[in-house]
């Protein structure tokens, strides 16, 4: 009996380290999980849900880390500071790496550069130069923003950097200086902890590193990690193009004038249907990003003024006004401290092709007011002046005529009597009775003839 037990405890000991065996054996050969995600061009609300979403799915994953390749010249200012809070509040190990060799960590990227629990650059990258700055009013061009701004902007990117073991007094240069620094430089400042040419060659370097997430302190493994790119979703690709402001003001205007076609020749549905798309995308849009009152009321006072064009035409005064209100709203409308300043060029010029536009189609329909009011009244008493019929039934002094095809009810102008198969002309429309006179230049016809 007792041999029985002993055989079948061996047996189920045997059967349990099969089944254990190549678990234990694949468990140690598993390679690290990295998953990537890209912040390039503008940072905007879509880049935000991108790199939420990214966090999330690496922490449900137990993912080893998170690496976000950065190449932005800068975006808009909720966006960026909904990314940091992300960060910080990741379990998983966030790595900022401004990749590729040429690519650039401005103004906002700068901020999420120095948010990463560890920071790399490619050799030949740049950050830095986060000053805000906003539209110059007089000159056309940009001038740094309010000191209040810029004195909170520069507090935050110190607090932000001091509390990932940065040095806080070069990370507020960024925004106090408009500093910029180069890898090596960055490298030897303490703002980045590692200088790598490539993702694999970051993943080997980064390797038994320790950094602090919300989890508390995790040593990296990253060594031989497959990574796995996370891209963009519909959602978040459309949201990415409406919350740029430049194409927000795109949509927003384009639905307006949409609207306004639409209500000034109802029936074709196609403006109808196309500018409420485009007015609330661009709505949408607006509510994404920080904006002027002010210019806002500016771009309301033109749509008003064009639509009192539109319906009580006043030879362009109004419409003029309208146009040139709607140009200085768009130019004034953003007020992103931590846009490039090249964008601010772009989208000045943008404003000012909208309002080549909005003058075109007020043009076009002046155009039309004018020659509408230049054709003669299709009724009333000179609807058929000086046109030529015959006489069907003598007028006596009244009869029956016939012009432009139609059978009318006729009266000798002078009383006379004129018989049938004269040639008359008409004097002018008296209700439904026309009033006419004999031809003198048209010899006489037969009613049949005609």
């Amino acid at each position: 009996m007792t041999k029985k037990i002993t055989g079948l405890i061996s047996l189920l000991f045997i059967i349990t380290a099969i089944v254990i065996w190549p678990v234990s054996v694949q468990s140690q050969t598993e390679k690290p999980v990295v998953y990537t995600v890209t912040v390039e061009d503008m940072v905007t609300a879509g880049t935000a849900k991108n790199i939420k979403r990214a966090i999330e799915h690496s922490q449900n994953r137990n993912a080893d880390a998170l690496v976000i390749q950065i190449n932005t010249p800068g975006g808009l200012v909720d966006a960026t500071l909904d990314i940091i809070q992300d960060i910080s509040a990741s379990r998983v190990p966030v790595i900022t790496y401004v990749t590729p060799k040429g690519a650039i960590a401005a103004s906002a990227g700068t901020f999420i550069l120095v948010s990463g629990h560890l920071a790399a650059m490619t050799p030949g990258t740049t950050c830095g130069a986060a000053m805000p700055v906003t539209m110059d009013p007089q000159e056309g061009g940009t001038e740094a923003a309010d000191q209040k701004t810029i004195n909170f902007l520069a507090e935050h990117m110190r607090s932000i950097a001091e509390d990932k073991g940065r040095p806080g007094d070069i990370a507020e240069k960024f925004v106090l200086e408009n500093l910029s620094l180069g890898s090596q430089t960055a490298l030897e400042e303490g703002v980045i902890d590692v200088e790598a040419e490539n993702l694999e060659e970051l993943l080997q370097i980064i390797d038994g590193r320790e950094v602090i997430t919300a989890a508390g302190k995790i040593n990296l493994k990253t060594a031989d990690a497959e990574p796995f790119h996370l891209t963009m979703s519909t959602e978040e690709k459309l949201i990415h193009i409406i919350s740029n402001p430049t194409l927000a003001v795109i949509f927003l205007i384009l639905g307006i004038y949409g609207l306004i076609i639409a209500f000034s020749s109802p029936g074709f549905m196609l403006p109808e249907v196309l500018g409420s798309i485009s007015l609330i995308l661009g709505l949408f849009g607006l509510g994404l990003f920080e904006v002027n009152l002010a210019a806002g009321l500016l771009i309301i006072l033109g749509i008003l003024l064009l639509v009192a064009e539109l319906f009580t035409p006043t030879y362009g005064i109004l419409g003029v006004g309208g146009v040139v209100s709607i140009i200085l709203g768009i130019v004034f409308l953003p007020i992103e401290p931590l846009m490039p300043v090249n964008w601010f060029a772009a989208f000045r010029g943008m404003a000012i092709s909208v309002g080549i536009v909005g003058a075109g189609f007020l043009f076009i329909v002046l155009k039309g007011i004018l020659n509408l009011r230049q054709i003669k009244p299709m009724q009333g008493p000179g609807e058929f002046a000086a046109d030529e019929g015959i006489v069907i039934e003598p007028l006596d002094p009244a009869g029956v005529i016939k012009i432009r095809g139609e059978i009318w009810r006729a009266k000798s102008l002078g009383g006379e009597t004129i018989p049938a198969g004269t040639r008359i002309k008409v004097v002018k429309r008296d209700n439904i009775q026309l009033l006419v006179e004999k031809d003198p230049d048209q010899p006489a016809e037969t009613a049949e003839e005609q």
